[in-house]
């Protein structure tokens, strides 16, 4: 068992219209850390004293890195006081490129990482199209920019959601040098298929993922993503069984 290895945490949206309950559940379920949308100066204060309550601690934060602007720098700069005040030090975003050229992207990714650098914190990029879709295109994006603090954010499940015929334990080993976070999401493996249970319940070999991981010395945040299923009526129980369902699931891992 390597003393390296991350901390397990649970993103705020797998409770769905009950994001209320979050920091309590996830404390009930024994987690101590949570992935949170970067709180706006208003709301800093009482996110701070939430935590606090529950006994959590913000492992990462979904902020904001748009590389269609010009002034993404200042963008990526007016949220590091909420990384100060949490002691948060990993900035979870998703980027489209779209139409624009790739090489205005990779400038402005490495603007907003000299930003993280400034400040010591490290945007990961989650596993969306166009920049990160899958091992191939993350490689390259990740060569192009090439800087220390703009890295990935290893997504389990999206990697079958947007690919076909591809291995995540496969996918991941190609990358892990570039994988800041993990977002641990379970997945009947279809493609576009939206059918994302509770940890253990679906095709992600969990077990080879942190194998991957622990050979490559990873230390950074693995947070729980649990979107459920396409068509579903979410109910409060459910959301709080299926944490809890992954959880346990984890616990036989033994990463818990």
């Amino acid at each position: 068992m390597s003393a390296r290895r991350g901390v397990i945490a649970c993103r705020y949206s797998s409770y769905g219209p009950f994001e209320a309950r979050a920091f309590e559940h996830t404390a009930e379920a024994g987690l101590r850390h949570v992935e949170i949308m970067v709180p706006a100066a208003d709301e800093l204060e009482a996110t701070v004293a939430a935590l606090e309550r529950h006994g959590l601690a913000a492992s990462s934060m979904h902020g904001q890195c748009d590389v269609s602007r010009a002034d993404i720098a200042e963008q990526v700069a007016a949220q590091m006081p909420a990384f100060a005040a949490l002691g948060c030090k990993l900035m979870f975003v998703s980027a489209q490129r779209g139409e624009l050229p790739a090489e205005t992207v990779y400038v402005r990714l490495r603007m907003a990482g000299e930003v993280g650098r400034e400040h010591g914190v490290t945007i990961a990029m989650e596993t969306h199209p166009d920049l990160m879709t899958n091992a191939d295109v993350a490689l390259q994006t990740m060569r192009a920019v090439d800087h220390p603090h703009v890295r990935m954010n290893f997504d389990t499940a999206n990697l079958y959601y947007y690919n076909r015929g591809i291995d995540c334990v496969e996918q991941l080993r190609q990358v892990v040098q570039y994988v800041a976070a993990v977002h641990l999401k379970d997945t009947d493996g279809g493609y576009h298929h939206w059918h994302f249970p509770a940890l253990g319940e679906g095709t992600v070999d969990f077990a080879g993922v942190f194998e991957v991981l622990d050979e490559a010395g990873f230390a950074g945040p693995c947070a729980l993503e649990l979107e459920g299923l396409e068509g579903e009526e979410k109910t409060e129980q459910l959301v709080c069984d299926r944490v809890a369902a992954s959880v346990k699931h984890l616990r036989k891992l033994n990463r818990i």
